[in-house]
């Protein structure tokens, strides 16, 4: 076999069907469209997803899970995170600037997971009862 002696499988392509060329080929007159209707006039078409008047099927069918709008601007941080943060005070200010959170988020909570270091002060930040403890127990204090 050479690359020029390939040929596409003879019924791999179906030859279009040319209408509107008399009665004696099959789709003559009408063009296989009907009588009257949308369909049968040019430019006529139906919208996508329209069932004549019906409730479409994608407004019947029950809508699905939630997506909160609160939920875009939290997040939260593991306790042992907090011992990238340079200095004392833990606000969401130095949450940003040590990298530990996007720009965009507005509240924040810390959360018990790892170990904390150093003794730091949280303001204005939750936080767990569990890391509420870890922190209160090394020093530290809390203020939300």
């Amino acid at each position: 076999m050479k690359l020029n002696e390939l040929q596409a499988h003879p019924k791999s392509r179906q030859t279009r069907k040319r209408v509107g060329r008399g009665g004696s080929a099959g789709q003559g007159k009408t063009c296989g469209r009907g009588h009257k209707g949308q369909l049968s006039r040019s430019g006529g078409k139906v919208a996508v997803g329209f069932e004549g008047g019906q409730l479409p099927l994608q407004q019947r069918i029950p809508t699905f899970g939630f997506r909160s709008r609160i939920s875009r601007v939290t997040d939260e941080i593991r306790l042992h995170e907090l011992n990238r943060v340079e200095g004392e005070d833990i606000t969401l200010e130095t949450l940003r600037t040590a990298g530990l959170i996007r720009s965009s988020i507005r509240r924040c909570k810390i959360i018990q997971s790892g170990t904390l270091e150093r003794a730091v002060h949280v303001r204005g930040i939750k936080v767990t009862k569990g890391a509420r403890e870890i922190i209160l127990s090394i020093g530290g204090t809390v203020e939300e």
